[in-house]
């Protein structure tokens, strides 16, 4: 604990038709959202019915393109060369954007040649002066590492289990280190302007949860609550930062109100389709607007919590 110090990092962002889009650097997942938005930039996703097989499809791939990176290249960044400009640059993703085809679901995926089961708890809050706030904590596994520090009162995180153990591998185990971790609050600008503040909570779903929400609000014209409720889907089975391979193509899971037509064509297009229904991930988020300033609160069914004016 008296070693212990956090640090205060800049977030990294990219543009989404019009909007920047900000996350937290590696050694978080933030920036695998910032990269499936530029692969889908390259797609008219607004053109496409939402929860249609033809928008799912692009989006799954594009999760598929960007944990492959994710798997190989995100670390702590003060102990690794992390190629964090590159992975999120726009000419990367015009090259990566290449391997999506729009009629078939890729069966393997590598990640890019560069040059160089959680409970997570989520808030985000605004006041009259304008000012946001996007927060994230989580200690992992149910319990974290079961310690509890004398006369605390509360449970140390075990994230040090995200560790890699391949003496080669950027996320590699080394003293003092911070290890990948998921936990991503994330934020929204418009012309250097605050307009949205949100997160979703989830393990390694969250850049998905990220991406899915912006879709609905920026492609697809929905509230904050509406781009919240609308049911979800989940890639599972990529390649992770700790040495896990991907086999195949992973797999897809379904909330309801994912239509059987939808999954018959996904299954049709090449993807291994998970049966059971599932409920995927946990959103909050503000939206702001000014002249005069005002806020729109978007808040889960999937879980506890509320949007509430105070």
């Amino acid at each position: 604990f008296r070693d212990h110090k956090a640090n205060w990092v800049e977030p990294v962002g990219t543009s989404y038709r019009g909007y920047d889009v900000w996350e937290i650097p590696p050694n978080g997942q933030g920036i695998a959202a910032l990269q499936m938005l530029n692969l889908l930039e390259h797609f008219e996703i607004g053109s496409l019915t939402p929860n249609s097989a033809e928008h799912l499809h692009l989006f799954i791939e594009a999760k598929k393109l960007a944990f492959e990176d994710r798997a190989v290249y995100y670390a702590d960044m003060d102990y690794a060369k992390v190629p964090l400009q590159e992975l999120i640059s726009k000419d990367y993703a015009a090259e990566r954007a290449k391997l999506i085809d729009p009629k078939r679901a890729a069966q393997e995926v590598a990640c890019g040649r560069l040059r160089g089961s959680s409970d997570t708890t989520y808030l985000t809050a605004a006041d009259r002066e304008g000012n946001m706030i996007s927060l994230i904590q989580s200690i992992f596994h149910g319990w974290g590492s079961r310690y509890v520090p004398d006369g605390l009162g509360f449970c140390l995180q075990n994230r040090g289990q995200q560790f890699a153990l391949d003496p080669n591998h950027l996320n590699k185990l080394e003293p003092h280190k911070r290890p990948f971790h998921t936990i991503i609050p994330a934020f929204v600008t418009k012309a250097g302007r605050p307009v949205f503040s949100f997160g979703v909570m989830g393990g390694t779903f969250q850049p998905q949860g990220h991406v899915q929400v912006l879709m609905n609000l920026i492609d697809f014209g929905m509230s904050p609550q509406q781009a919240g409720e609308q049911p979800r889907v989940e890639h599972t089975e990529s390649s992770e930062p700790t040495g896990v391979k991907m086999v195949g193509c992973g797999t897809v899971g379904f909330e309801r109100g994912i239509s059987e037509e939808a999954k018959l064509k996904l299954a049709y297009l090449g993807h291994k389709i998970r049966p059971a229904l599932g409920a995927f991930g946990g959103y909050q988020g503000i939206w702001r607007q000014d002249d005069p300033l005002r806020y729109y609160g978007g808040s889960d069914p999937r879980k506890d919590g509320c949007a509430m004016g105070y």
